[in-house]
């Protein structure tokens, strides 16, 4: 249904190299850093969204989300809401994808031999199609810019066509790996700041130490920013509690050859499936694994610990790209949320969450309580 395009189901070898080699330098630690102006700008705009429309909290984190991938992605700088018709496209797609990754979602994934009959694989061929030529759409509006000389910002899709060569991609390659970078960062990214809101309400005497260690470092003259990270370590543990609830399982993947592990043989061609919900419920490693409790990522002097690890983003050379992109969302909306609000449920429920790949909140109404006189509040975020 992808063609092979999509870097999340490409097979080893030197697709998958080139395509990683332009991921791995756009998103790298050093270059996740340049866009942190992006992220801070849309996360104070989500602030002062949530004073306006409190109650409509899960749309808004939809914003914020497709805005910041979308400038990064594409360029845009006009104002991005979740319900444009590109990103509604984009989303769909997304969806369609996550839907073709359960086992038995195809008749193909019990009888393989369906797979050399023309007719059964239309459907799939179809979908490939119009989502490609989207995908080159949109890439041709940044190529048209810049032939025009318009496109001064910078943005994924145009480090891939000044150095489209250098990666050694085709044009199908390029456009495919420019639109599968937004469905896999905005879905991902706007369930993950949901699961904040959730907690912060659901667990709020939880986010005492990281609102005093704000309260200390940062006051009320000033908002958080990315150069307070490295001192808010009760902020970053709080983002890393909230991410065993993310996701049930891993990306599936198949094995290239014969793997023998403790004793047991997995054989070539077996589809592997990361058990992510067995992972975080281990308890030799997070003890007491259903209670909400952030300090379990903190050393005793408070720092962040290296004996546990977040593997919502995968292992080894499969792990996610982009989750230095993801973790500063993460954490600038997670301190700005903390440093501005209080926040109270209403009858919350905590396993209320959606039947899909990323795992998102059904629903839930939440109390957005200034924590600054909101005159003030609005000045500095507009600032």
């Amino acid at each position: 249904m992808s063609g092979g395009l999509r870097v999340l189901f490409t097979s080893a070898g030197s697709r998958l190299r080139r395509l990683h080699k332009a991921l791995h330098l756009n998103l790298q630690t050093k270059k996740a850093r340049t866009y942190e102006p992006i992220q801070l700008r849309n996360a104070k705009i989500f602030i002062l969204d949530l004073l306006d429309n409190p109650s409509d909290h899960i749309n808004l984190v939809r914003r914020y989300a497709a805005s910041v991938i979308m400038t990064l992605t594409y360029g845009k700088t006009t104002p991005t809401s979740h319900t444009d018709p590109e990103i509604q496209l984009i989303n769909q797609s997304a969806l369609q994808v996550g839907r073709s990754m359960r086992p038995g979602a195809y008749l193909v994934d019990s009888f393989p031999i369906l797979r050399y009959i023309p007719i059964y694989l239309r459907e799939l061929r179809a979908f490939h199609r119009r989502e490609l030529a989207f995908f080159k759409s949109q890439i041709d509006i940044v190529h048209e810019r810049m032939e025009l000389g318009e496109d001064a910002q910078p943005s994924f899709a145009k480090n891939l066509i000044e150095n489209q060569t250098m990666y050694g991609l085709s044009d199908n390659e390029t456009a495919y790996l420019a639109g599968s970078m937004f469905g896999a960062g905005s879905d991902t990214t706007a369930s993950a700041i949901s699961v904040v809101v959730m907690a912060l309400a659901c667990y709020p005497e939880t986010a005492t130490k990281a609102r005093a260690q704000i309260d200390t470092l940062v006051g009320i003259k000033r908002y958080p920013t990315f150069d307070d990270r490295d001192q808010l370590t009760e902020v970053t543990a709080f983002v890393l509690e909230t991410t065993m609830a993310l996701s049930s399982e891993g990306v599936p993947h198949r094995a290239s050859k014969d793997i023998i592990w403790n004793g047991y043989v997995i054989p070539k061609g077996s589809t592997v499936i990361p058990n992510h919900w067995s992972i975080f419920r281990d308890p030799d490693i997070f003890p007491d694994p259903e209670r909400f409790d952030p300090q379990r990522w903190l050393t005793p002097d408070g720092t962040i610990g290296n004996e546990i690890k977040n593997y919502n983003f995968g292992f080894g050379r499969r792990v996610c790209p982009g989750m230095h992109v993801a973790n500063r969302s993460l954490f600038i909306n997670t301190a700005l949320l903390m440093w501005a609000f209080n926040v109270f449920q209403d009858g919350i429920d905590t396993m209320g969450l959606t039947e899909s790949p990323t795992l998102h909140p059904l629903p839930f109404e939440v109390v957005f309580e200034p924590r600054i006189e909101v005159g003030v509040l609005r000045a500095l975020m507009k600032a």
